[in-house]
C-alpha cells in the first residue's frame, strides 16, 4: 500500500508492508528474541529508485515456556520510503517489484513466502492515496519516537540500563528491547524501577557478554499518563546510572504466554491461607519421606547408632531436641539464602549448591573425613577435632550438626510431596516461604525426635554392646560411597582436572590427621599442607565444564517445539548428576528394554535437560510447572496439549501410561 496515488518525479514517499494475521498467531519484530526470523523484503526495483530499510513498529514480549519473543499480532504496517528518480516521466506507470519472506507461527511455525508488486502511475504533481495516506501516516507516527533521551548501561550482571524521562513518574508498564539478538538474555526478568527523573532495569547479559562495555540500543515500551501505549528509541552509553532513575519497583509489563506452556512466575505474589496451609503440610510429608532418602540414610544411621549407646535417659531427650534445632536452623538458613538470591533477580532451586563444583568438592571430603572417623583413623579427644567428627560423636554437639549434616546431605534429593512444596515456597514472599520450610524441617526431624522422647521406641533399639563398634566401622563405608559418588558428579562438572584436585586435597586431608597425632607444631605443618593444596586446587574446582549426554538428545523449548510440530511425542527427563533420585530412576526405568522398545514403536523423542551445572533456561522451565528441583518428567503427546507431569518415583508402569504403551 502506498500513501501515493500518485508519484512525482524525486519525490520520497512512504509505501506499507501490510500483514493481517489470524488470532493465536504472530510474526517477528527485528529482533525476534530468543526465537524466530524477523520479516525480510528483497527488492527488485527499476533502475534508479531507492528502497529504506523497514520502519520496526514496537513489538510486544511472549513467553512460550523458557524462551521469550519479540513479536507482532493482529494487523500491523511496516513502513518503508522510497524515492523516485528525478528522470522518470509524468504520464507513465512503474511496477515495483519485491520477496517477502517471514514466519508465522502459534503451537507450530510456518515460513511464508510472497511476490509483491506495487504498480503506480508518474505524475508532474503528486496526490495522496484517499483510502491509505492517514493510515500510513498515523503509522509513522506510532513508531518509536527518537527523542535522544540521555540513556546509560552500567556494566554487571546484571547489568543495569537507566534512561532520563521526564514524564518517569506517569509511566506504567515499561519494558526493554534490545536490538542486539545477543545483548541481554531475553527470559529474565527485567526488574524495571521508576525514578522521579527516570526509569531503569536491570538486564542479564546475553552470549556476547559485553553488556555494559559498549553502546546499547533498543526500544523502551510503556504506557503514558493517559493510558495509551508509548514507544521510544534510546542508545545508551557505558556509564554511571543515571541519578533519579532507581527508586520503586514498576508494575512487571504483562508478558503474553501463547501455545501450552505455562508461565514463568516473573513476580512473587502471596497466595491464600488455606493454600499456604497445604503447602505446609505437603512440606511436611515431604519431609518425613526425605528419611528414607538414599542421600540421608548413612547420617541418620550414625545418629540411631548414638540413641542406641543412651536410650533411657535424659541425654537422649536433650540430643532429640538438639538434633531438631541442627535440622530446622539449617533448613531456615538454606531457605533464607534462597530467597535472597531469588530477590537478587536470579533463578534458583533445590539442590543449587552443588551447582558449583567446589561445594561438590566439599562435601566429598566430609564424607571421607566423616568415613575415616568412624574406621577410627582419629579420635573426637585428640588434637584433630574436624567438625566431619562432629556428627559421628555423641554429646550436644555431636546432635545439633548431625541435624546440619543430615540437611545438607539431603539437598541432591526430592522427596515425593516435597517438590510441589518447595515449588510454591519459591513463587511466594519471605514469611511463607519461610513457612513452608519450617514445614519441611519438622517432618524432616520428627522420626528421630520422636524416637529420643518415647521410651517405648528407644526399648525397641539393640542394648549397647561390642556389636556397636562393628556397626560404627560398617557406616564408615556408606559415607566412602557418597564421597565416590560426589567424585563422580564432580567429574561431570569440572572433569579430570576437578577430580585430581580433589584427590589431592584428600590426600592432604589424610596427611594433616596423621600429623595431628605427632603433636601441635606437626598439625600446624599438617594445616599449611592442606591450605597449600586447597589455593592450588581452587582453580579446577571452580571451572566448569558442560556435561555430555550420550544417550538424549539435549533439551530446548524450541526442540521440544519442532518435534511436536512434526508430530512426536516428546518425553523430557530434567536429571543431574548430583541427583541420587534421577540416577536410580535412569537405571531402573528410563533405561529399560520395554521403556526404549515402546518409545520407539511409538517415535517417542527422548530429550535430556542436565542441571548438573547451573542452566537458567531450565530452572525457568521447573518453575513453570511448579518445581524447584530436578527429577521433572514431561511426556507432550503427539497432536498438542498440556504435557503430563510424571511421577518423580518411576514405575515402567508410568511411564508406559503416558506413553500409549
Amino acid at each position: 500500500m502506498s500513501s501515493r496515488a500518485a508519484v512525482a518525479p524525486g519525490e520520497r514517499f512512504t509505501i506499507v508492508l501490510r500483514q493481517r494475521i489470524r488470532d493465536g498467531w504472530h510474526t517477528y519484530w527485528r529482533n525476534p528474541g530468543d526465537s524466530g526470523e524477523p520479516t525480510k523484503i528483497t527488492w527488485r526495483l527499476p533502475r534508479g529508485w531507492r528502497a529504506s530499510q523497514i520502519e520496526w513498529p514496537a513489538p510486544t514480549a511472549m513467553r512460550f515456556a523458557t524462551l521469550m519473543s519479540y513479536v507482532y499480532s493482529g494487523e500491523v504496517l511496516f513502513p518503508i520510503e522510497l524515492t523516485a528518480p528525478q528522470d522518470v516521466r509524468p504520464g507513465q506507470t512503474v511496477t515495483l517489484n519485491a520477496d517477502g519472506d517471514w514466519l508465522v507461527c502459534s503451537d507450530i511455525c510456518i515460513p511464508e513466502h510472497a511476490a509483491l508488486s506495487l504498480t503506480l502511475p508518474i505524475a508532474a504533481r503528486s496526490s495522496d492515496d484517499p483510502q491509505w495516506a492517514s493510515r500510513i501516516a498515523q503509522a509513522i507516527a506510532d513508531l518509536p519516537r527518537r527523542v535522544g533521551a540521555p540513556a546509560h548501561i552500567t556494566r554487571g550482571d546484571p547489568a543495569t540500563l537507566s534512561i532520563a524521562m521526564p514524564d518517569a513518574p506517569s509511566v506504567r508498564d515499561p519494558y526493554f528491547f534490545p536490538y542486539s539478538q545477543d545483548a541481554i538474555r531475553h527470559a529474565a526478568p527485567q526488574q524495571p524501577r521508576l525514578g522521579p527523573q527516570g526509569v531503569s532495569f536491570r538486564l542479564a547479559p546475553g552470549n556476547d557478554r559485553t553488556l555494559g562495555g559498549g553502546v546499547l540500543s533498543g526500544v523502551v515500551t510503556y504506557l503514558d499518563s493517559t493510558g495509551q501505549h508509548a514507544a521510544i528509541e534510546i542508545e545508551a552509553t557505558p556509564g554511571e546510572p543515571l541519578p533519579g532513575t532507581n527508586a520503586a519497583p514498576a508494575p512487571a509489563n504483562p508478558v503474553a504466554n501463547f501455545g501450552s506452556a505455562q508461565p514463568a512466575p516473573a513476580a512473587v505474589a502471596p497466595i491464600g491461607w488455606a493454600a499456604l496451609a497445604g503447602a505446609i503440610v505437603l512440606a511436611l510429608l515431604g519431609g518425613l519421606v526425605l528419611n528414607v532418602m538414599p542421600c540421608v540414610l548413612p547420617v541418620l544411621s550414625m545418629k540411631a547408632l548414638s540413641l542406641a549407646g543412651r536410650a533411657h535417659g535424659e541425654q537422649a531427650r536433650r540430643e532429640g531436641v538438639l538434633y531438631f534445632g541442627g535440622v530446622l536452623t539449617t533448613f531456615l538458613a538454606l531457605a533464607l539464602m534462597l530467597v535472597v538470591i531469588r530477590e537478587g533477580g536470579e533463578t534458583v532451586g533445590w539442590g543449587f549448591q552443588l551447582q558449583m563444583p567446589w561445594m561438590t568438592a566439599a562435601l566429598a571430603l566430609l564424607f571421607f573425613t566423616i568415613g575415616l572417623n568412624l574406621l577410627g583413623a582419629f579420635s573426637v579427644s585428640g588434637g584433630v577435632n574436624t567438625g566431619a567428627s562432629l556428627a559421628a560423636r555423641g554429646g550436644d554437639a555431636g546432635a545439633f550438626f548431625t541435624g546440619v549434616l543430615a540437611v545438607v546431605a539431603a539437598t541432591p534429593c526430592t522427596a515425593p510431596f516435597m517438590a510441589g512444596a518447595v515449588g510454591v515456597a519459591l513463587t511466594q514472599p519471605a514469611p511463607a516461604a519461610l513457612a513452608i520450610f519450617t514445614g519441611l524441617a519438622v517432618g524432616f526431624a520428627l522420626p528421630l525426635t520422636a524416637l529420643a522422647f518415647a521410651p517405648a521406641l528407644q526399648r525397641l533399639l539393640p542394648k549397647p554392646g561390642a556389636w556397636m563398634e562393628r556397626v560404627r566401622n560398617i557406616l564408615a563405608f556408606p559415607m566412602f560411597g557418597t564421597a565416590a559418588w560426589l567424585a563422580w558428579v564432580l567429574a561431570q562438572q569440572s572433569g579430570a582436572g576437578g577430580v585430581l584436585a580433589l584427590l589431592a586435597l584428600a590426600t592432604a586431608l589424610a596427611f594433616f590427621i596423621l600429623l595431628g597425632r605427632w603433636g601441635r607444631a606437626w598439625l600446624v605443618a599438617g594445616a599449611a599442607t592442606l591450605a597449600l593444596t586447597a589455593l592450588l586446587a581452587w582453580k579446577p574446582l571452580t571451572d566448569v565444564q558442560a556435561p555430555a549426554t550420550a544417550s538424549a538428545e539435549s533439551w530446548s523449548a524450541a526442540r521440544v517445539a519442532q518435534l511436536r510440530a512434526e508430530g512426536r511425542g516428546v518425553l523430557v527427563n530434567f536429571t543431574a548428576a548430583w541427583c541420587i533420585t534421577c540416577k536410580v530412576n535412569e537405571a531402573s526405568t528410563l533405561s529399560s528394554p520395554r521403556i526404549r522398545r515402546a518409545m520407539q514403536a511409538r517415535g517417542v523423542a527422548y530429550l535430556e535437560g542436565d542441571w548438573t551445572n547451573r542452566d537458567d533456561a531450565i530452572a525457568a522451565e521447573l518453575a513453570a510447572h511448579g518445581r524447584a528441583g530436578v527429577p521433572l518428567y514431561l511426556y507432550y503427546p503427539p497432536g498438542g496439549g498440556d504435557p503430563v507431569v510424571l511421577p518423580q518415583v518411576l514405575s515402567e508402569d508410568a511411564v508406559l501410561r503416558a506413553i500409549g504403551g
